[in-house]
């Protein structure tokens, strides 16, 4: 589970096995029992929300997009 960033304590990572096939380009992010998921391309949109209030949603989404390159650089790297 490579983590990629990591804001406010929460780490935003990827899963080594994304799925077979792999699944699109798309972050985690995790907290003390809570996860999301946002896909990142072709625009940055949650995938899946595990417990996290919408105000923290909003938050970390804006952090996502503003980072959106590096993740994708991360992915591409990792799953090519």
């Amino acid at each position: 589970m490579p983590v990629i960033f990591r804001f406010k304590g929460y780490k935003f990572f990827f899963y080594s096995n994304e799925g077979d096939p792999l699944e699109p380009a798309h972050i985690h992010f995790r907290d003390t029992g809570t996860e999301a998921k946002f896909w990142l391309t072709p625009v940055v949109q949650l995938a899946r929300n595990d417990g996290f209030n919408s105000r923290v949603l909003k938050e970390l989404a804006g952090i996502i997009e503003d980072h959106q390159s590096l993740f994708l650089e991360a992915w591409n790297e990792y799953f090519s």
